[in-house]
């Protein structure tokens, strides 16, 4: 595309032809015809190749005709050459009935203020923004209420609102909007706020709704899910090294996209930067005029994302996995029935009603990632992103998945698919090329991508890639009709930079921790018990250690069998609760992610496992002891304990050192990668539980062993056990001598207080692990 002369004084304009809406720069000069290489391009046999060509001249815009055999129209005249401007209407080919383009001016900056929300960059150029939905008059001095709910005097029908979501108030000073307690929040400008006064540009965000104060009224602005994507020079480097390079491209609405390219080059770094999850260093995301990372609070509930790996429980059958996540994700006062109307809805949508009662563990590959889009589109997302969706499938599942994507998108979404396969790249209307280095090689028609490399077959191109690094793909792609004509001149929002720099965003608040909590205990506790591997071990194991110590102990613990009974006790709690928990935290670390990012709370997350396996951990400990010790006479001074009778005493032990070894269990689950390694680490932990629990070293005033088997739950747990017979009594040896298994009330308080407290330090711990789980915004 030509420049233009510089013409300072000209207004931007916007153009609305075909459908399409742009806005059009005074610096620049745009080409009208047939020629897919024109600005506006016009796809109709009147309109000749190259027909007109709009440009400024002396502060002023101008149509020029080219020659077109037809001819260019305004005002129902032919023109060879005239002045055009905001409000006028030229046609192309016929003065009735040709391809029209309608101009209409860019507001200024003090107009913007006070006609349209000024946290939209042109709002002419979106689609939410462009006119709103309903207008509304304000009564000078009273409240509007906003919900769900029938009785509200503004009526939201969206399940992301509460029923009484927000009011907003007069008063003698202005607006003001107050938040009534709602589950997802109240925006103004994209920042949750519990109370604000609003002043006219303000954009007060209530679920997809948008209000807008103009004059006395109430303008509304519904996301329909028609909106535009425009990336705008995305960067992101890692110690010096370019991840990201100067990513820029428009994605239109109801679009799908497709994001290829070499091991490396950055597909994943580019998605967490459109999705928010990781913002680029440089650059900005325009998600329908909007800054994505400033307004990232409000607009994350407009983005779903599907990740490579599953994001529900596969335990759990189809129609009770989504009904579980729509408990997660809809406003507690929600109906039941309005839930399950909205989870029969994806289900019909996503072709899975047969499908409803199989577990989800028993579905094909296709059949599961359904599954994950339709948790994902329970919330109606604008945005989907989906991570590798055909990985590991056949080709006929690839095509598929890709043929469900291309009518999501059709149905009014914007879908952009992060994919090694080349296989169904024909649905997609874009397709992006990343180069190594996070670099863009192509972005357009994936038809016209390999005739643009000059290969036959997409193996040639990523050959390429790899060994011609020296080779400035970018620069190339730049320099380039494909450039002009797909990004140029498709991108309609100018170059956004954000007003002030974006810090980290706070983790969503938890409107209803209590309800988050009794729905993941629900959730959970479904999981468990339809996991019979997890029943049969869970049932199987306090009883086979549990025998194994009432063989040891015998009839009645002497000098011969006490220690090597009470040790056994230690063992077997430690392996029923660290297997409790060693792979909970990990194989769902792509779950609670996800889920994180949409509004989970972490505390409530990491409650429901230390309650459900807390209390299954408790009933093993306790079983375990019964069968061990039950009918064996424990020899205890005088046949009482210190401060219950002896089992008792010995149970409540096993059970705190249980428990310990459970929250020890999700310590390391939290700071592992990969649930592989968490079984060798269970025989780690138990190995270390023995040697350090005291029964077999002497640790007391040994510097160094002494001070690490403080940190270790079994060394606490065996000496509440000795204490409470008297261990050195029965076993009169040097190793029980220990100050920590004497016969005492405030020794055997000490045994069992460390124990709650080493569980306290551990669950803190985990609560700080599962922190660094979370996207990179939320942190602060």
């Amino acid at each position: 595309m030509a420049q233009g002369p510089d013409s300072p004084t000209a207004p931007e304009l916007v153009v609305e032809s075909g459908g399409d809406t742009r806005v059009m720069s005074p610096q620049r000069t745009y080409h009208v015809g047939r020629d897919p290489a024109s600005d506006v391009v016009l796809d109709d046999a009147r309109v000749s190749w190259h027909h007109a060509v709009l440009r400024t001249t002396a502060g002023h815009w101008m149509v020029e005709d080219e020659g077109s055999t037809n001819g260019t129209f305004t005002d129902g005249r032919r023109v060879q050459r005239t002045d055009v401007g905001p409000g006028s209407v030229i046609r192309f080919g016929n003065p009735a009935d040709g391809p029209c383009a309608v101009l209409s001016g860019v507001p200024r900056q003090d107009e913007t203020m006070t006609r349209k929300p000024s946290a939209v960059a042109y709002p002419a150029a979106t689609h939410t923004f462009r006119r709103p939905s309903s207008v509304r008059p304000l009564p000078a001095a009273r409240t509007t209420r906003i919900g769900r709910a029938d009785d509200n005097d503004l009526i939201v029908d969206d399940l992301a609102v509460s029923r009484r979501h927000a009011e907003l108030r007069a008063g003698t000073e202005g607006y003001e909007i107050v938040d009534l307690g709602s589950h997802n929040g109240t925006y103004l400008n994209g920042q949750p706020v519990n109370r604000s006064p609003v002043v006219p540009g303000d954009i007060i965000g209530i679920g997809h709704s948008a209000f807008a104060l103009v004059g006395e009224e109430l303008q509304e602005f519904v996301d329909t899910g028609e909106v535009s994507l425009d990336v705008q020079g995305l960067a992101v480097h890692v110690d010096h090294k370019a991840l990201l390079d100067e990513v820029s491209f428009p994605v239109g609405e109801r679009s799908l996209l497709a994001v290829v390219g070499p091991s490396g080059a950055g597909k994943s770094t580019l998605l967490n930067a459109l999705t928010g999850l990781r913002p680029a260093d440089q650059g900005a995301v325009l998600y329908d005029g909007r800054d994505l990372y400033r307004d990232y609070a409000e607009l994350r509930q407009r983005i779903g994302l599907v990740p490579q790996d599953d994001i529900l429980h596969s335990q759990l059958t189809v129609r009770r996995a989504l009904s579980y996540a729509a408990q997660l994700r809809f406003p507690e006062d929600t109906a039941k029935d309005e839930r399950q109307a909205r989870v029969d809805e994806v289900i019909h949508e996503l072709g899975l009603d047969q499908r409803v009662k199989q577990p989800i563990h028993s579905l094909s590959g296709g059949q599961r990632k359904r599954v994950s889009v339709a948790l994902e589109l329970l919330t109606k997302p604008s945005l989907l992103f989906l991570d590798e969706p055909t990985s590991g499938l056949d080709p006929g599942m690839d095509r598929s998945v890709m043929h469900m994507l291309r009518g999501l998108a059709d149905d009014g979404r914007t879908v952009i698919v992060v994919t090694h396969s080349v296989l169904s790249l024909d649905v997609c209307d874009r397709l992006l090329v990343l180069a190594p280095g996070g670099r863009i090689a192509y972005y357009g028609p994936p038809k016209e991508a390999l005739p643009y490399f000059g290969f036959e077959q997409w193996p040639e191109a990523f050959e390429a890639f790899e060994n011609d690094r020296e080779r400035d793909w970018a620069g190339q792609f730049r320099a380039s009709p494909v450039h002009r004509r797909y990004i140029s001149a498709d991108s309609q929002q100018p170059r956004h930079i954000p007003e002030a720099p974006r810090g980290s965003v706070a983790a969503p608040k938890a409107q209803s921790w209590g309800g988050q909590l009794r729905t993941l205990v629900r959730r959970y506790a479904a999981a468990l018990s339809a996991d019979r591997t997890f029943l049969i071990i869970m049932v199987a194991l306090p009883f086979v250690m549990g025998a194994m110590a009432h063989a040891l102990a015998g009839s009645k613990l002497t000098p011969d069998s006490a220690l090597n009974a009470l040790l056994i006790l230690c063992v077997g709690a430690v392996l029923t609760g660290a297997a409790n928990a060693v792979r909970e935290l990990v194989k769902e670390r792509v779950i609670y992610q996800r889920e994180r990012a949409v509004g989970l709370s972490r505390s409530a997350y990491l409650m429901s496992k230390v309650l459900v396996l807390g209390l299954i951990t408790v009933v093993q400990a306790v079983v375990l002891t019964m069968v061990g010790l039950f009918g064996v006479d424990l020899n205890a001074p005088g046949g009482k304990g210190v401060l219950l009778p002896p089992l008792p005493e010995i149970t409540l032990a096993v059970a705190l050192l249980a428990f310990t070894a459970m929250m020890l269990g999700l310590f390391v689950s939290a700071l592992v990668r990969k649930e592989e390694v968490t079984m060798p680490l269970l025989v780690l932990l138990a190995i270390v539980q023995v040697v350090f629990c005291g029964a077999l070293l002497k640790l007391h005033g040994v510097p160094g062993l002494e001070q690490l088997a403080w940190l270790v739950p079994s060394r606490w747990a065996l000496g509440g056990m000795a204490g409470t017979i008297d261990l050195h009594r029965i076993v009169p040896q040097e190793i029980t001598a220990d100050p920590l298994f004497q016969h005492s009330p405030w020794i055997w308080l000490l045994n069992m207080v460390m124990l709650v407290v080493l569980s306290a330090i551990l669950g803190f711990l985990v609560a700080k692990l599962l922190r660094r789980r979370e996207p990179e915004i939320m942190r602060k």
